[in-house]
């Protein structure tokens, strides 16, 4: 069998899923059941921009990307999402199409709730209604924080700070980010140009502050790193 083959919802190891956290008493079980579960493989997507509204996507092993598309249609990416994390939110319930893309970073399984199913769990399930509305406050401030920041950061500082928060959310192993990006998808989620971003990695290198092995990158000077943003309140994305 497959290291990613799917599991259900009561093995699943995902303990901040919201599903995993509130749907597994016996009155739940008959939406539990109704869950799609699939493989995506690695940049293979899964939510495609303008495509109708499917319900909601659950992580269950893997990384991907969620990415929005801008003026002159240059992609931006919105956030990364791994294990237990939902993906298609802000489209659910208040849109017929999504206005995001997902694709997966990795061999990635994903579980999708449709809308119906979601609907139906919202209605009897206070516990998870109760969770996603704490949900969706906290994503509400994350996004005015990431609009605050673009805003009055420098090139520079939004780069360190693109670094900084893919150690937080997928940590690191000796001293190499767990998230593998490409030059154009750390300027695509820092609002930047990957020139800029490859000049910019370069100076960090130089000064010792971050490291590199192939294309792989890890921060060698965390807190020299943190010290760059401290004035951006660093923290409030955690």
């Amino acid at each position: 069998m497959s290291a990613l083959a799917p599991v259900t919802c009561n093995t699943c190891l995902n303990e901040t899923c919201l599903i995993k956290k509130n749907c597994l008493t016996a009155e739940a079980e008959k939406f539990v059941k109704q869950r799609i579960a699939f493989f995506c493989k690695k940049g293979q997507q899964f939510i495609i921009e303008g495509a109708p509204v499917q319900g909601l996507f659950f992580i269950q092993k893997g990384k991907a990307k969620v990415v929005q598309t801008g003026i002159n249609g240059r992609e931006q990416i919105v956030r990364f999402s791994r294990d237990g994390e939902i993906i298609g939110h802000r489209g659910f319930a208040v849109g017929d199409q999504y206005h995001i893309s997902a694709e997966a970073l990795e061999d990635t399984l994903v579980c999708n709730f449709s809308n119906r199913v979601m609907l139906e769990m919202l209605k009897d399930i206070p516990e998870l209604t109760y969770e996603m509305m704490l949900f969706y406050a906290r994503e509400l401030n994350r996004s005015e924080t990431k609009v605050r920041k673009i805003a009055q950061m420098t090139v520079r500082e939004r780069v360190v700070d693109t670094l900084l928060y893919i150690d937080r959310k997928f940590g690191h192993t000796n001293q190499l980010l767990n998230l593998q990006l490409s030059r154009q998808e750390i300027a695509d989620f820092s609002g930047t140009t990957e020139e800029q971003v490859i000049r910019i990695l370069s100076m960090l290198k130089k000064e010792g502050l971050i490291r590199s092995v192939g294309k792989k990158i890890g921060i060698a000077e965390l807190q020299k790193m943190k010290n760059e943003i401290s004035e951006h309140n660093y923290y409030l994305a955690s």
